[in-house]
């Protein structure tokens, strides 16, 4: 065995070698590729984790592909945002509101069993919340870390009306013991313990039974340097200002096509990473685009509409292109 294996990782062999069915046996398998050391020695150890969870994944019959499904739920528009809190803190209440899903809300804790998935529409992008069970005092489920660390942001829901700094500490704690961090990684990977960085928006939700706003401004203060914060009310406070501010945490672009002499599509823009080139936007488009793409225009960001650019060209939101091949 490779020497300098991190305790996390030597806790979910433990686990795997516990687990009883082949989707927990798959989840463990992940959790130890994801907090395996990443050097020389772990290659032949991490290729061998890859190919047990293959090997696995073949062996599934149809009831078992159908039982994992809860265990992951594919992507869906421009990006997939978790949704995690301490019980009761209203994250269902949260997601039935600002999408179209229909989470048990109840005003007990730990009403959530299972993730729900559900489409967030803003202007024109839709983006998948998926509201999961409550972080509390136990050790997360084995399948809910894979949402976690497949999604593309996190949502950490926290109730005002309650003590939500010690909320968002335990939150805090509960993903760094899982080499979860939050924002982005200002310092040198650490090789011997990969963590896996996420976008992440503080909801502070209850507003309402924040009088004054107390509890919110010494929350927003104190996480400041590490969590962007935004003040909520399930019922209807301030919902639409959270779509907004999950939109721009995703740091995404919409860039628009056209066909010559034709007027552009402006209902379905591909969504792209901030930063992305005229080349990136043609292989999300088709992936031959970017070999057989002989010149483009662009019109938005350039000095003249329809300006001939390069393949290299940085792209901008709103952009429209219009590739010829």
């Amino acid at each position: 065995m490779p020497a300098n294996l991190t305790p996390q990782y030597l806790e979910a062999e433990r686990n795997f070698r516990a687990a009883k069915t082949v989707q927990e046996k798959i989840a463990w398998l992940e959790e130890m590729l994801a907090v395996m050391p990443k050097h020389k020695g772990t290659d032949h150890l991490r290729a061998d984790l890859r190919t047990k969870i293959a090997n696995l994944s073949k062996s599934m019959g149809k009831k078992a592909a159908t039982a994992r499904s809860t265990t992951k739920i594919e992507k869906a528009g421009a990006a997939q945002v978790a949704v995690i809190g301490p019980p009761n803190t209203g994250k269902s209440q949260i997601v039935a509101a600002i999408t179209k899903a229909s989470p048990t809300v109840a005003a007990y804790p730990y009403t959530t069993q299972s993730a729900t998935p559900g489409m967030m529409h803003f202007e024109n992008v839709q983006v998948q919340l998926i509201d999961t069970p409550p972080l509390g005092e136990q050790p997360p489920e084995w399948w809910l870390l894979n949402i976690i660390r497949r999604a593309d942001a996190l949502l950490l829901v926290v109730d005002l009306s309650q003590d939500a700094l010690e909320q968002t500490d335990a939150l805090i704690t509960v993903l760094k013991e899982k080499n979860i961090g939050l924002g982005k990684n200002e310092e040198p990977e650490d090789e011997e313990s990969p963590v896996s960085y996420k976008k992440a928006l503080l909801v502070a939700n209850k507003a309402d039974l924040d009088p004054g706003g107390e509890n919110y401004h010494a929350l927003k203060e104190l996480y400041a340097d590490v969590l962007p914060a935004i003040a909520v009310t399930a019922s209807g406070g301030n919902l639409d200002e959270l779509k907004k501010r999950i939109f721009h945490m995703l740091d995404v672009m919409r860039v628009y096509t056209k066909t010559p002499g034709a007027k552009p599509d402006m209902t379905e823009p591909i969504i792209l990473e901030r930063g992305s080139t005229l080349e990136m936007a043609a292989v999300a488009i088709h992936k031959s685009f970017a070999s057989r793409m002989k010149y483009a225009r662009v019109w938005g960001s350039g000095k003249f509409d329809g300006v001939m650019v390069k393949r290299d060209h940085i792209l901008q939101d709103g952009d429209i292109i219009e590739l010829h091949v």
